[in-house]
């Protein structure tokens, strides 16, 4: 097996289960100690046992900046640096125009776009010279997808992110780098997108 980040330090964010779990075992896989945060305790502690022995669990919603706090308090605790950052909780739902309500708008920009600003923010102090930080964004970010607008608009906002955000960390030689996926059947992506469209 591969041990290339042996002694590498690893935070990823909303990853409990798809993307962000699949992320994480890959990363212990390869020798990283790794930290995951999730919402929800059980699906965490589930996640934890899946990954193994080098995974710790953090419950924290990245888009309350006090539970951001408290995550890179632990990490600065036991580990002190942080080599690796997936930020990847996120989430949407589809909404036609004329239906969109104000707490669809707040509770999708609120994770997927002011979380994952701060989860970078306040991982500025840990991040070592030369880390790599990864953010998810969405193929919806440059297609247009019906019904599906404010997580469109919020994953190109992350793309956007990545770009300016590779010129801000560049004299630390911080890379930032984007993902977007097109649908994966993962339990996130449920209901939202026709089988026939998997």
């Amino acid at each position: 097996m591969n041990k290339q980040l042996n002694g590498k330090i690893a935070l990823v964010t909303g990853g409990t289960s798809g993307i962000g779990l699949a992320t994480a075992q890959e990363l212990a896989a390869q020798g990283a100690r790794v930290f995951i945060t999730g919402r929800r305790q059980a699906e965490l502690d589930a996640a934890v046992a899946a990954i193994g022995a080098a995974a710790t669990g953090i419950r924290a919603d990245a888009s309350v900046l006090s539970d951001l706090d408290a995550v890179y308090a632990q990490i600065a605790k036991s580990e002190g640096k942080l080599d690796i950052l997936f930020a990847n909780a996120g989430g949407g739902d589809m909404m036609p125009l004329g239906a969109i309500t104000e707490e669809h708008f707040d509770r999708i920009f609120g994770t997927n776009v002011r979380g994952v600003l701060f989860t970078v923010q306040k991982a500025l102090p840990l991040l070592v010279n030369g880390a790599s930080v990864i953010l998810t964004s969405s193929t919806t970010s440059v297609l247009g997808t019906a019904n599906f607008s404010v997580y469109s608009a919020s994953k190109a906002a992350v793309r956007n992110f990545a770009r300016s955000w590779a010129l801000d960390l560049k004299e630390r030689a911080i890379r930032v780098n984007v993902v977007s996926p097109g649908p994966i059947r993962t339990p996130g992506l449920g209901d939202l997108v026709p089988d026939e469209a998997r």
